[in-house]
């Protein structure tokens, strides 16, 4: 299949890239730049006019549910998704049932994931046998098996000396550890940003101290063992302070912040929103903003969906009883999007925190339009506003706090190996 896009502006970060020219695809990969190739017969032309064509977007966090929790989605649902928002490489978190913690698991997503022919899935394996903190997983093997790094996703990993052993293990085969940094018992039964509107609603709280407490320890382990640390979702000003400092004096760690919080605070919670039930809690508008300048100046690395959908009867339940989390994958381009017109970012500084340093962060060849490269690409109208209808999403989960928010940013043409996989 040869596709030609012409006529959009062409912003590739990794190549410094940022004008109005066609794109040329042949057998999967990108074939030219601005002219066409001799001999060049498109089989397809997508007119691109008054459109950005980029990249496709990497995700560094997406739960697809399987295996094991089909009930709330399916592989096919989430991987369409990914698909409508212009998502072509996604990283899914090991807590699944049962977790990534064995090579044959990691192989059958794999193989699930490759048979449906859509995004491009990298599994994020478990440290730890079952995601219970004591016996490490078969890391070696696991990688072997196709996970490109190690996690203990939002599951506590309360004992210091595992996770020193694990990231020991894992500096040993030059292995990424990804760790969210929430000290398990000053976060005990928490659900809301200590602050003023968990005291007046009564919720019990989650301190910031609670994160900066497990950034000390991680950065001080990472420190000693010499592992590769990626600290995923950070959530407060104080957190983000500390990875500067650490950085400053050497550290080498990325980190990354879901979309949510760039928009969000406590004060969406409103009047016991579940919807604004998230792991990490929302936090101040000044914690909001701090993180919102960290991405902007490269202290965070990468903006994720954090796409984690839920079961209706599982989120509709008072705040502290409904089960955290959000849908994401389709609204993570135009939320980034809304984050840099707001603060007045160029438009390649936000794509890149979506394509090419979060395939960076992953290890892997995406994110970026080089001649040669595989021809995973995203078309978009950044001037198309719409309305995010929870019935209209392709997540199986319609979970989101932005349900009834207009938004500008609509993906129209997502190709995956130079096939378009998803037209609007």
């Amino acid at each position: 299949m040869k596709i030609h896009i012409k006529g959009g502006r062409l912003i590739d970060p990794r190549n410094n890239l940022d004008a109005m020219h066609d794109l040329y695809l042949a057998a999967g990969k990108i074939v030219a730049v601005g002219t066409a190739p001799a001999g060049f017969h498109a089989n397809r032309t997508i007119d691109a006019g008054g459109k950005i064509v980029c990249p496709g977007l990497v995700d560094l966090s997406a739960r697809l549910r399987e295996p094991g929790l089909e009930y709330i989605a399916t592989l096919e649902s989430e991987m369409d998704a990914a698909l409508a928002g212009g998502v072509t490489s996604l990283a899914c978190p090991p807590d699944t049932d049962p977790p990534l913690d064995e090579p044959g698991l990691v192989e059958m997503l794999k193989y699930r994931a490759r048979n449906l022919n859509k995004a491009h899935v990298y599994p994020v394996g478990a440290l730890t046998a079952g995601l219970k903190g004591v016996q490490l997983t078969e890391m070696a093997e696991l990688r072997d098996a196709g996970c490109v790094a190690f996690s203990h996703a939002d599951v506590p990993l309360v004992d210091n000396q595992v996770l020193f052993y694990a990231m020991q293990y894992a500096a040993t085969f030059d292995i990424p550890v990804w760790l969210r940094p929430q000290d398990a018992s000053l976060a005990r039964n928490g659900v809301a940003h200590d602050g003023q509107i968990a005291t007046r609603l009564g919720l019990p709280s989650i301190p910031v101290s609670a994160e900066t407490a497990a950034l000390a320890v991680i950065l001080l382990l990472a420190r000693e063992t010499g592992a590769r640390v990626h600290l995923c979702r950070l959530s407060s000003a104080a957190g983000i302070n500390m990875v500067r400092r650490a950085r400053h004096d050497g550290a080498k760690v990325t980190c990354d912040v879901a979309v949510h919080h760039l928009h969000l605070s406590e004060m969406d919670i409103g009047y016991f929103d579940p919807h604004c039930h998230l792991i990490p809690p929302l936090r101040s508008q000044r914690d909001r903003d701090a993180l919102r300048k960290g991405l902007a100046d490269h202290t965070i690395d990468a903006v994720c969906s954090d796409h984690c959908p839920v079961d209706d009867d599982a989120k509709q339940l008072p705040f502290a009883e409904a089960e955290p989390g959000a849908t994401g994958l389709e609204l993570l381009l135009p939320l980034t999007l809304k984050w840099a017109e707001e603060d007045q970012l160029p438009l390649p500084v936000a794509l890149s925190r979506i394509t090419r340093d979060a395939a960076d962060i992953l290890g892997i060849d995406a994110g970026h339009l080089t001649v040669g490269a595989d021809a995973d690409v995203c078309v978009f109208d950044p001037e198309r506003y719409w309305k995010v209808e929870p019935a209209s999403l392709r997540s199986q989960g319609n979970n989101t706090p932005f349900s009834g928010i207009e938004l500008k940013g609509r993906v129209t043409h997502t190709l995956v190996g130079g096939l378009v996989a998803h037209e609007a």
